[in-house]
């Protein structure tokens, strides 16, 4: 029962974050620097709230010392870079582009482990690394330019969870942590935004007012979900259903925003896509290798 309701939370986390360029596209008419402030804000609060509600904060002060402190606050600049860029790419139209960045982040979240953690690959890892990073050299020379979206949101979010490997506190404290670290700056520009007559939450319909404020809804039960789903089901499972939200952003960019995609484009992300059908393919095969030979005890 616990795999099946785990499997469940997953799904529905990424189904969530697959179906966000339809949130933010609803928003389009914000400005993003005052959308990533609601975002923030009303996150914070959301998660303040709960907290409250659990009785937690005495735990949660009890976690903290300068060294948390300070792996938090990096991380909270980071998450907070990769959702400016991302709300700015989905309302400027590459929602194609910011599915790129998260078909790469695994595989540049791999690398980072083996140059940063100094953790080692199996030989067979490799090759799907190498044509991951040709379809991005691909790309680059097809585009004429870096797939900067792309790599941005793949680095900053790997990044990001780099940081968050070495730092203890569970998820809830963690994005509440990360959240407040940003708080000021962010409540700054959902107060300028008003004092300079352009706020949602003043001057627009009560939809667009709705809407802001359901950013931190959306923004936190994702994540909720797939903290508790994480420590319910394998990282195998993990690792195929992570595609189900790129997937979805790249078929909504293509199919309901009608962004382009040329032949070019498709071969590129093509040789992504096998970077990351023989990098999960490898990874099954290895644990059944694994779970096939006998104890040495």
């Amino acid at each position: 029962m616990s795999l099946n309701r785990g499997a469940l939370y997953a799904l529905l986390a990424y189904l969530a974050w697959g179906l966000f360029p339809v949130y933010w596209k609803s928003l389009a008419h914000v400005p993003a620097l005052e959308l990533i402030g609601h975002r923030i804000t009303w996150s914070f609060v959301v998660l303040a709230l709960w907290i409250t509600m659990r009785r937690g904060w005495q735990r949660f002060r009890a976690d903290l010392n300068a060294r948390v402190a300070g792996l938090y606050a990096a991380a909270g600049v980071l998450i907070g870079v990769n959702w400016l860029i991302y709300i700015w790419a989905v309302n400027a139209g590459y929602i194609v582009e910011t599915s790129l960045g998260y078909y790469i982040n695994p595989l540049l979240s791999v690398l980072l482990g083996v140059f940063v953690l100094r953790e080692r690959l199996r030989p067979l890892q490799w090759a799907p690394l190498a044509l991951a990073a040709a379809g991005v050299v691909y790309l680059t020379v097809s585009y004429g330019s870096l797939p900067w979206i792309a790599l941005s949101l793949a680095f900053s979010f790997a990044v990001y969870g780099l940081v968050k490997k070495k730092a203890p506190l569970s998820a809830l404290h963690g994005l509440t942590f990360e959240t407040g670290v940003l708080f000021i700056p962010a409540l700054a520009m959902v107060v300028g935004a008003g004092v300079v007559g352009t706020s949602g939450l003043a001057l627009r319909w009560p939809v667009t007012a709705a809407l802001l404020l359901g950013t931190g809804i959306i923004t936190t039960v994702p994540l909720l979900l797939f903290a508790s789903a994480a420590r319910q089901i394998s990282l195998t499972l993990i690792g195929v259903l992570q595609y189900v939200a790129p997937t979805m952003q790249f078929l909504l960019g293509v199919l309901v925003y009608h962004e382009p995609f040329s032949h070019t484009q498709l071969i590129g992300f093509g040789m992504v896509w096998a970077a990351l059908i023989l990098f999960s393919l490898e990874g099954v095969w290895f644990a059944r290798l694994h779970a096939a030979r006998p104890s040495s005890s």
